[in-house]
């Protein structure tokens, strides 16, 4: 009953953005932030990076970003260790999908132009509950990091 009368005002006020529960793209949200959070800084680089990447990611519009950005948010400010997150990501992500989403973390990481012992840490954890191995973990980072080198070199340089 409480379904037909979501459908019925759905169709008075057009569809609403539902992010269900169990939903892994929270938890890739959610350890994204926990990653940001590793150094004690949340930069807007970071955050800006973080939503370029699920947006792209996911396919998403504006809305459905921000209503996952904000489960994310809501799910990781009730967590209390990563496991949760990981073992939903685990669940429905492969093991090539598991390393790629390594790659997404450092990404956010190098957002701010700063790899931190912290961050280090932090990935290196999330890739351990996730089964992904320090051979994959690390040639993630170095993979990121050559291609943010590359695209630093491309640039044009400021003059003084």
């Amino acid at each position: 009953m409480f379904e037909r009368f979501r459908t019925f005002l759905e169709g008075l006020t057009g569809p609403t953005t539902r992010i269900e529960r169990g939903d892994p793209r929270v938890a890739v949200i959610a350890l994204c932030i926990q990653v940001m959070e590793a150094d004690g800084k949340i930069l807007a680089s970071e955050q800006r990076k973080m939503r370029a990447i699920i947006k792209q990611h996911y396919e998403l519009d504006d809305a459905a970003l921000d209503a996952l950005v904000e489960a994310g948010k809501s799910a990781e400010s009730e967590a209390i260790d990563f496991y949760q997150f990981t073992a939903e990501v685990k669940r429905h992500l492969s093991e090539e999908q598991r390393i790629e989403l390594i790659g997404m973390l450092w990404e956010v990481v190098y957002a701010d132009g700063e790899r931190s012992e912290m961050e280090d840490h932090v990935i290196w954890r999330i890739a351990d509950l996730l089964g992904v191995s320090g051979r994959d973990r690390v040639l993630k980072r170095r993979e990121v990091a050559a291609r943010i080198d590359a695209a630093e070199e491309g640039e044009p340089q400021q003059e003084s």
